[in-house]
């Protein structure tokens, strides 16, 4: 293959797969763009791109790894599946397939895990739109966590840059390093803040409270205040 066509199906491979408007793991318009696999074949027609063994996508900050991928530069809905890895700066996913519809919306499904800083979740299927304030949506349920403890819920939705999350669904959150537990129907999860409503309760130390709605505050001595 020349060079000027590789050049070129890196940089639309890797801008679509990596771009904004597709996953959450965009590098800026502009910036380099690179593409390392086995095979890679271009349909003119169709408007398919599929790389295949080994595949590694770049752009500035951003990497992607798996065994296969494929853009479809017409519809921009592109996806990589097999042991994906993919890293932007301070967030790390890794699951079996990750799907973007190239509308600012990307689906990670199999064995998914994310961290970025110290957040962290888990779930069979992730849906994730980047422009929204990092919101994650695991319908299937999952696991949320950080610093003040594990959030676990039938459904969990969060916007993750600004540390809000929502459990439907035997909702969960345990706190060791503010030595309480707290559960209900629902749950809403703010900074700290965790209001629990429908059979809510909580737990701290020997104590044990029950609600309809129950309100806990983790403040920063290590304490749990309720009301």
């Amino acid at each position: 293959m020349k060079t000027s066509m590789k050049k070129w199906l890196a940089a639309a491979l890797s801008a679509s797969l990596l771009a904004g408007s597709a996953v959450a793991f965009a590098a800026a318009n502009g910036e380099p763009a690179s593409l390392d696999a086995d095979t890679v074949e271009y349909d003119m027609g169709t408007g398919i791109i599929t790389a295949e063994g080994n595949v590694l996508m770049k752009r500035g900050v951003a990497r992607v790894a798996g065994a296969t991928a494929q853009y479809n530069s017409k519809t921009q809905e592109g996806y990589v599946k097999g042991n994906v890895i993919a890293v932007r700066e301070d967030m790390r996913m890794t699951c079996s397939e990750l799907v973007s519809d190239g509308q600012e919306h990307m689906r990670a499904t199999g064995n998914v895990h994310g961290t970025q800083q110290d957040k962290a979740f888990s779930g069979d299927q992730v849906d994730y739109f980047p422009q929204q304030n990092d919101y994650l949506l695991m319908e299937a349920g999952g696991v949320l966590s950080n610093a003040d403890g594990t959030f676990t819920a039938a459904r969990i939705e969060g916007w993750l840059k600004d540390e809000h999350y929502i459990g439907t669904g035997a909702a969960h959150l345990v706190s060791p390093a503010k030595n309480a537990e707290v559960g209900g129907d629902q749950m809403d999860y703010t900074k700290g803040v965790v209001v629990a409503t429908g059979n809510a309760w909580a737990v701290q130390e020997n104590n044990t409270m029950r609600a309809n709605k129950l309100t806990v505050r983790l403040d920063q001595n290590g304490q749990a205040q309720v009301q």
